[in-house]
């Protein structure tokens, strides 16, 4: 029988050898890719490339940037996929001032944290001191000498229930119609214990109930645009609407509320300029006294110009 010559058939196509070769350095070429892709996720998730360098804190008011970064417990030597957003978002959370919490990672090293705080719907003043509520009744434990003038001051509200209720109708009172109120005193009478007194900025007094105050506020700016300009006296919002003028003993009382209000706010003012004034003196003393140790005595300095002048 005769034999058959056997001719490969790489041979007779060179070029199917080559397109072999290609896809086998393409194979290759994507195996070491995705190896040194793994090897430098690891180096990067081992090194210090992955901590977090910046954390970035928005919202914020009255609670500081500080104690923001210290309640998320995020810190430099903390690995950006570290990060439990849902832990920290409840922590921050739980702080009495702190409605709402957004925690989000910014690639490559950076955090950033958002915050909503509860809004100061008025300040109790206690020994000198104001202390903020929050919109929902809640006391905070940090005084200052001042209020902050975002909010009226709460007079006489001696019980926590009718201090809640009425921090919850000023919550929903519009922004321009409280602003206009400066006091608010609770008067309770035996027929009415949610009376109280409003001491307005614009001289007029509101007499109002807790439980219609949202509803029957708002009313308040065309109320007075419809007075007689030079007029004072109470507005009654509380069963109807009407205006009621001073009498001459009540004006007389009114002018020296006032003019006393007026000196307490001049006093305080003076005793923080004052409170100020010691302050950069302390200073001053102290960089003189620091001046004094730093520069050389006159007397060296004159042993040295005669030692000079002999030379």
């Amino acid at each position: 029988m005769e034999e058959r010559k056997i001719v490969s058939i790489e041979d007779r196509i060179p070029k199917l050898k080559q397109t072999r070769k290609k896809k086998a350095n393409r194979r290759l070429i994507v195996y070491l890719t995705i190896l040194f892709l793994l090897i430098a996720t690891v180096v990067y998730l081992q090194s210090p490339l992955s901590d977090v360098r910046e954390v970035v804190v928005k919202g914020q008011q009255h609670v500081s940037e500080d104690e923001i970064k210290e309640i998320s417990k995020i810190t430099n030597d903390t690995n950006i996929w570290q990060v439990e957003s849902d832990k920290i978002k409840k922590r921050l959370e739980s702080h009495n001032e702190i409605t709402f919490a957004d925690v989000n990672r910014k690639f490559p090293s950076t955090v950033e944290i958002e915050v909503e705080e509860a809004e100061r719907i008025g300040y109790v003043k206690e020994n000198g001191e104001f202390r903020p509520i929050l919109e929902n009744g809640t006391e905070l434990k940090s005084t200052s000498p001042l209020p902050g003038g975002d909010a009226p001051i709460l007079a006489g509200f001696n019980k926590p229930t009718y201090l809640k209720e009425m921090s919850q109708e000023l919550k929903e009172l519009p922004d321009s119609v409280s602003s206009l109120i400066s006091e608010i005193h609770w008067e309770p009478k035996e027929d009415n214990p949610y009376q109280i007194r409003l001491y307005m900025t614009d001289g007029y007094q509101v007499l109002a109930s807790i439980r219609t105050f949202s509803s029957k506020m708002p009313a308040y700016p065309s109320i007075v645009s419809q007075l007689d300009e030079g007029l004072e006296g109470i507005i009654h919002i509380d069963v109807g609407a009407y205006f009621e003028e001073f009498t001459e003993a009540e004006q007389e009382q009114q002018e020296s509320t006032e003019q006393a209000g007026e000196e307490s706010v001049e006093q305080e003012d003076s005793q923080q300029e004052s409170s100020q004034q010691e302050a950069v003196q302390q200073e001053n003393n102290q960089s003189v006294e620091q001046g004094h140790t730093d520069s050389p005595d006159e007397e060296s300095i004159q042993e040295e110009s005669s030692d000079e002048n002999q030379g």
